[in-house]
């Protein structure tokens, strides 16, 4: 595989795509609503082991890293002796099947190839079902080819499949060495670096190079599995519908040196009667993910598994449980977005789901307590960012309070100790995988460029929400100082900001900010019912009352006439009120319903062709806030008067990378940022239901 191959730019190719799954699949245009994913998750655990595609055709590009970088996956396929491409771009001489449609659910993504002779289905099925954590964090994927003859004629089909030591390496010139082994049913391939240099590079635009990627298949007459070089495995596999007989002994050496892949195949006879099923098992084992406060942290699976050999044995007897489950938890609620906010809406969430859980990685902390931290993808690459944690959030409200805790546990520990000093909250944790202590702005140092009311905010709303969702306190009273100390600065803060950055940063600090105002008046509310519920009624009539005085003054300062301001002191600007969302969902009415009745109004008015502006200082928008901002509205029409144009953003974007939350409106190009866990976000519209967050909530409280 030469350099210049790898690099082939790819021919954007209008297809129909399927994005709604089981029963009630459906094909839409180039045209229609979120019907092209901007790039498709392939598998997606973590923000390290994280392979899409960024073009609508399989074998059209080599999958990449969600970074941009090349992490090769190779399928191709012999009918009757005749060679052809599923996925990737080499052997260059070996024309690609034909694909026909592609089909992507929350926890799959399937693609479709068929000629007059064969139809050619594969699956990546990644079974992250939100209510077992173990589950969850298990770095499995599992690819399932099903070939079936569709003129009635027995057929010989060979199916092949590689991956390349680009999985585990940062760049592509380090060694690598790669080693066998055996459980009961499976043979696995491992390739990793001989440095081994466990959390060894802190940093965004970086890939892993610890640990050890692995291909594992089940043991059969039929399968055999090798190590060899790219070129000499793919081309005899092609000419011969084998592949070699030994492991390439040319070990230790660099991926970029002949590319060593790790290879398995199969074959079969197919017929209209039977047709060929196999699958194999990609995984990745990191032995340790996470450094938080000087202690190193192993991944969250470790609880429930002795090493990656017993993970993948479980995983292999798991897989028809798992089609069956999956399969159910996709139709279900994609059926559930539908009703809530059409097609285009059910589109969005099956493209976010593997996306948000991707960008963030689950560990067992120092006590074996489940954390989970987020990475800043294309940002700054902090880890444990809360505002992060504040926008991706709604879907673990929707799906697992356990999760959402597990967010904000490193956070508040980290506030609670010695080394956190000043009386608002931290912005951050350290720069991924490294959660050593803030980094931003002053860091542990200085006031200067922090975020202290966007991030007090934010962490009271969220005890709110653990707490409704718990239906106590008990959580949230193991931090009670927290809560009291940040309370008190937001009473003296709050209202009206003073020059500083909010959680949109990148459009610099800004005194007397509308919507901080808002962020800040909903969490004083929130620390108000959260002292109510654990009986501490002077406390909460406090807060109370403090809440609505700031939102009677709010509306005073803010009013522009048809809409509120940007900033108190601002005449003649505007901004989205994306925070007054959550006085709505959680009921708390402190604002008046006119408040957001008159800001929809005036938004519909502001709509570009491909969303609505953040502001009116710049054309760009972020993808998380806009829906945010959508579920305010209190009808279906309005609702979707936001939204389509964002599903428009999606469809045509010309950035082929996982959805980005910052782009511009005029032109739906990347303005930055992309697979950030903030895309969580779109899933709020699930908490104006009382009945579906209900639904979920429970049953995944039921199934813990």
């Amino acid at each position: 595989m030469s350099s210049m191959t790898r690099l082939i730019a790819s021919t954007t190719v209008l297809l129909f795509i399927s994005l709604i799954s089981g029963r009630q699949t459906g094909v839409w245009a180039n045209d229609g609503p979120a019907g092209r994913p901007p790039a498709v998750p392939l598998v997606v655990h973590d923000p390290y082991f994280s392979i899409w595609s960024f073009t609508d055709q399989l074998a059209a590009d080599w999958p990449r890293h969600w970074t941009g970088r090349i992490h090769a996956l190779c399928s191709l396929i012999r009918i009757d002796g005749r060679p052809y491409r599923l996925m990737g771009m080499a052997p260059a001489d070996i024309p690609p099947l034909e694909q026909t449609s592609l089909e992507v659910t929350p926890t799959r993504t399937i693609y479709l190839w068929r000629t007059q002779e064969v139809e050619v289905r594969l699956t990546f099925l990644t079974p992250v079902l939100p209510h077992d954590m173990a589950l969850l964090s298990r770095p499995v994927t599992y690819l399932i080819w099903d070939v079936r003859s569709l003129d009635g004629k027995p057929r010989i089909v060979d199916l092949y499949f590689d991956a390349t030591g680009e999985l585990a390496v940062n760049e592509p010139n380090q060694l690598v060495t790669w080693h066998r082994g055996q459980t009961e049913h499976l043979d696995w391939m491992r390739i990793g670096t001989t440095e081994q240099p466990i959390l060894g590079k802190k940093g965004d635009n970086l890939r892993i190079d610890w640990g050890y990627a692995y291909v594992a298949a089940v043991r059969h007459p039929q399968t055999n599995t090798v190590v060899a070089d790219h070129e000499t495995a793919r081309n005899h596999f092609c000419n011969t519908g084998r592949i070699p007989r030994r492991d390439d002994g040319n070990k230790p050496r660099a991926v970029q040196d002949r590319w060593p892949v790790l290879v398995c195949m199969h074959s079969a006879k197919v017929s209209r009667d039977e047709s060929l099923k196999w699958h194999i098992l990609l995984a990745y084992d990191d032995i340790v993910s996470i450094e938080y406060l000087g202690q190193r942290l192993r991944p969250y699976w470790r609880q429930r598994y002795a090493d990656i050999s017993e993970a993948l044995a479980a995983a292999e007897e798991e897989l028809p449980d798992l089609m069956a489950r999956c399969q159910a938890f996709d139709e279900e609620l994609l059926a559930d977005a539908r009703s809530l906010g059409g097609v285009g809406y059910a589109n969005l969430i099956a493209i976010s789901y593997r996306h948000t859980l991707g960008a963030h990685k689950l560990t067992l902390g120092p006590h074996g307590e489940p954390m989970y931290f987020s990475k800043e993808c294309f940002s700054n690459g902090c880890i444990g960012t809360v505002d992060v944690i504040y926008p991706a959030a709604p879907i673990f409200m929707l799906f697992n309070n356990e999760l959402l805790k597990a967010t904000v546990v490193p956070v508040l520990d980290y506030a609670a100790s010695p080394r956190w000093k000043f009386p608002f909250a931290p912005h951050d944790l350290g720069t991924y995988p490294l959660a050593n202590g803030q980094v931003y702005g002053g860091g542990e140092t200085s006031e200067e460029h922090q975020m202290p009311v966007e991030e007090s905010a934010n962490l009271l709303i969220l005890a709110y929400a653990i707490s409704r969702l718990d239906g106590n306190t008990a959580f949230a009273d193991r931090y009670t100082k927290l809560w009291e100390q940040w309370a008190h600065y937001l009473e003296e803060k709050g209202f009206d900001p003073e020059n500083q950055l909010c959680t949109d940063d990148f459009t610099g600090p800004l005194a007397h900010n509308c919507n901080l105002s808002i962020k800040a008046t909903i969490a004083l509310a929130c620390y108000a019912e959260m002292c109510h519920m654990s009986g501490k009624i002077e406390e909460a009539n406090k807060y109370r009352k403090l809440a609505e005085e700031f939102a009677q003054k709010w509306i005073a300062a803010a009013d522009d006439g048809d809409h509120y301001r940007l900033a108190f002191d601002k005449p003649g600007t505007w901004s989205q009120k994306y925070n007054l969302v959550w006085d709505k969902l959680f009921g708390l009415n402190i604002f008046p319903s006119v408040v957001r009745q008159k800001e929809i109004a005036f938004y519909k008015k502001q709509l570009q062709p491909y969303g609505l502006p953040l502001d009116n200082r710049a054309l760009f928008t972020k993808t998380d806030w806009t829906v945010w901002t959508a579920t305010l509205a209190d009808s279906r029409e309005d609702f979707d008067a936001l939204m389509n144009p964002l599903y428009r953003f999606i469809d045509h974007t010309p950035d082929r990378v996982p959805l980005t939350d910052w782009y511009w409106t005029h032109d739906a190009k990347l303005r930055g940022f992309r697979a950030r866990p903030v895309i969580g976000g779109v899933f709020i519209k699930f908490l104006e239901s009382p009945d579906l967050w209900k639904k979920w909530a429970t049953r995944c409280a039921r199934m813990k």
